[in-house]
């Protein structure tokens, strides 16, 4: 028994030193990866998504139910202030038209002259966004015939950690989902005094008004908008992965003339999330490195039940 102990022990501790030192030899290694501190322009920008949207939506209804005699404008055309529309006709002007057009055209131009259409007049500038009738169309008072709008804006969802970024009158970019290839200058108009919170994530509704508005914008579309923050030009900067933030102050390692490592300690501006301004720290030609650690494994576990491959070089034994 006793000596079946000592065996045990023995074994114990040939497989413990076996398992030391194969893991001594699969330790990480540290390697580093380079870059030169050059100088470059920045910018700050604010990324949404939002919705097109009339920022004055108008519904035309009639005055009194009726006909609708003659429709003069398109959906999509601009319209003044003032200009008609369409002519309609009353419930009782519509039966009284169609009783003189059975008796003649002379019976009919008589009370045509007589009993005037009604127009059917554009309140705003603006343009007309929907037509809801066509000519000979009967419809009630309660029925838009027409929906205009003033302009067209573009509806903006910011999250809120972006609003302290986010100023009247700011520039902005708008891209259509549809019009990928088309960039449309912008700026911002209205930004929303209350929250919306969807999926627990409070974001503020701010108007983005294009400065021009093209041909082919339609409300409803899905919009990209781009807000410009702010922008620097000629400063210097570093891959933001290459800066620490795991201590009270911004660091980068940078190598010394003695080609030591050091741990430099930096002051930092903008960022676009790809790159960071730094304002104080570095300077230009300087050599930054990012930590990266590998593991490089120079053998096989002792306990592996794989058999060793043979060298080319062995002989086959008479």
């Amino acid at each position: 028994m006793k000596r079946n102990l000592i065996i045990l022990f023995s074994v114990i501790l040939i497989l413990g030193g076996s398992y030391l030192i194969w893991k001594k030899v699969t330790n990480s290694q540290v390697t580093y990866e380079e870059t030169e501190v050059e100088k470059g322009d920045i910018s700050l920008l604010i990324l949404s998504t939002g919705t097109v949207q009339p920022e004055n939506r108008l519904e035309i209804k009639p005055p009194v139910p009726g006909r609708v005699e003659q429709v003069l404008i398109k959906e999509g055309e601009k319209v003044r202030k003032g200009e008609i529309l369409a002519w309609m006709s009353s419930n009782e002007r519509a039966a009284l038209i169609d009783a003189a057009r059975s008796q003649g055209k002379k019976e009919l131009k008589r009370w045509e002259q007589l009993f005037r259409p009604t127009p059917i007049i554009a309140p705003i500038d603006g343009t007309i966004i929907l037509r809801n009738v066509e000519e000979g169309q009967s419809f009630s008072t309660t029925e838009a015939i027409l929906v205009m709008s003033d302009r067209l804006t573009v509806k903006a969802q910011v999250d809120e950690t972006d609003m302290a970024f986010i100023k009247l009158n700011q520039n902005a970019e708008i891209i259509l989902d549809a019009y990928s290839s088309s960039k449309v200058p912008a700026i911002v108009d209205q930004i929303a005094f209350e929250a919306k919170t969807i999926s627990n994530v409070t974001t503020y509704v701010v108007d983005v008004l294009p400065k021009d508005t093209p041909d082919f914008m339609r409300a409803g579309m899905t919009a990209n908008v781009t807000f410009f923050v702010e922008t620097k030009s000629n400063v210097i900067l570093v891959p933001s992965e290459y800066i620490k933030m795991d201590s009270e102050f911004p660091s980068v390692l940078v190598r010394g003339s003695d080609g030591n490592i050091l741990d430099k300690k930096i002051k930092i501006g903008i960022s676009d999330g790809k790159r960071t301004e730094v304002v104080k720290g570095l300077t230009v030609g300087e050599i930054v490195l990012l930590e990266k650690k590998k593991t490089a494994k120079t053998s096989d576990s002792p306990f592996s039940m794989r058999p060793k491959k043979k060298e080319k070089n062995d002989k086959k034994k008479p």
